[in-house]
């Protein structure tokens, strides 16, 4: 890094900087965002005919991807896989688990009165569970549970995002194998703007075949790249303040003034401009050490669902949000001191292999 470079800055601090907060705000945003289709209420607030839960998720996919492609550039390939299935995969399927063992009984009994047939109803637990294991969200239901509420039929509607998250570690997670790639942001960039032309002419993909699953990842894998490229720019350049203060501007522009595709291709300067505000707004400290932010994603949805089925929705919408905000910490709070910190810990205690072609002394 250079100070005479017109645009160089501060080496970002990887060690003392907000991103926990900035993760667990962007998940409160989408429980907020669910409330209103989840208490039958509508909608809710939109931008572009997105709701805030799609921009919350945007927001989540150009930080992980800042944050996995470093990952990518400091471990071997092995090593890299390993880290991003503890760190999703565990507590996806002890939510997977607690959802079919726990809050469907509740439900059952609520709504039904017993628990007769819950176990052979179609479909079953086991069949939720099953059906889900690989990520990709295919059953959403489990017997005849959640039939009386608003958003029947459906237990966790946030946990379909977690199958094209993975899809971009593998995507980052090759690109990472291209020696050119962490010689030059280059590659990145072209990367960056092939996954933005396909998502602008998406509808002539449709024609061309590709199904639903291929739109949602090239809807989502923009906001992943445009990540990957502010790190790159980062690792050379630092953070510097106007620059900063120029993306976030174009970005909010480009989000609100151009329809389809202003989100995706603003990504690497909303990665930039948010990178530069967690370097500014302080965190709490628990925060700092404590990343409940995931567990905060993955179980607000089905706390939402219950506390509709207990009647909290009828005590008016902040109550209902309020409640849900409560519950849904509790159960991050237990994901994370038993399931994801003890998991993140085991696989890095048996030791990584750092490789030395980083782009950066800072990396």
């Amino acid at each position: 890094m250079t100070d005479r470079h017109p645009l160089a800055g501060s080496p970002f601090p990887y060690r003392e900087n907000s991103l926990n907060l900035f993760r667990l705000i962007l998940a409160a945003l989408v429980l907020f965002a669910h409330s209103w289709y989840i208490a039958g209420q509508g909608v809710g607030p939109q931008i572009q005919g997105e709701n805030l839960g799609g921009w919350a998720v945007a927001g989540f996919f150009v930080l992980s991807g800042f944050l996995i492609t470093r990952s990518r550039f400091r471990t071997s390939a092995g090593d890299y896989l390993l880290h991003r299935v503890a760190r999703i995969y565990p507590a996806f399927l002890v939510c997977l688990i607690v959802t079919a063992a726990v809050f469907g009984p509740i439900a059952a009994l609520v709504e039904n009165g017993s628990l007769a047939g819950y176990v052979s109803t179609p479909v079953t637990p086991l069949q939720y569970i099953w059906g889900n294991l690989a990520l990709d969200i295919t059953t959403y239901d489990i017997g005849a549970t959640l039939n009386t509420v608003p958003y029947p039929n459906a237990w966790n509607g946030s946990l379909w995002t977690l199958y094209y998250e993975f899809l971009c570690y593998l995507i980052v997670w090759l690109l990472g194998a291209w020696a050119l790639f962490r010689r030059s942001y280059v590659p990145a960039i072209v990367a960056f703007l092939v996954s933005v032309l396909v998502w602008m002419n998406i509808g002539l993909t449709e024609r061309l075949g590709m199904d639903g699953s291929f739109a949602l990842l090239f809807k989502l894998l923009p906001f992943f790249l445009g990540g990957a490229v502010a790190f790159l720019v980062i690792e050379r350049l630092g953070v510097n303040r106007w620059m900063a203060i120029g993306s976030l501007l174009l970005a909010v522009a480009s989000i609100a003034l151009i329809p389809h595709w202003g989100g995706q291709v603003s990504s690497p300067f909303l990665a930039y401009g948010l990178l530069y505000l967690s370097t500014v707004i302080p965190q709490p400290r628990w925060i700092a050490k404590n990343d409940i932010s995931y567990g905060f994603y993955i179980y607000a949805w089905p706390i939402q669902q219950l506390t509709v089925l207990f009647g909290g929705d009828r005590w008016g919408m902040p109550i209902y949000i309020l409640i849900t905000i409560v519950g849904t910490v509790v159960l991050a709070m237990l994901s994370w001191f038993f399931i994801e910190r003890p998991c993140m810990r085991r696989v890095r205690g048996r030791g990584t292999s750092p490789r030395t072609a980083v782009v950066a002394p800072s990396a």
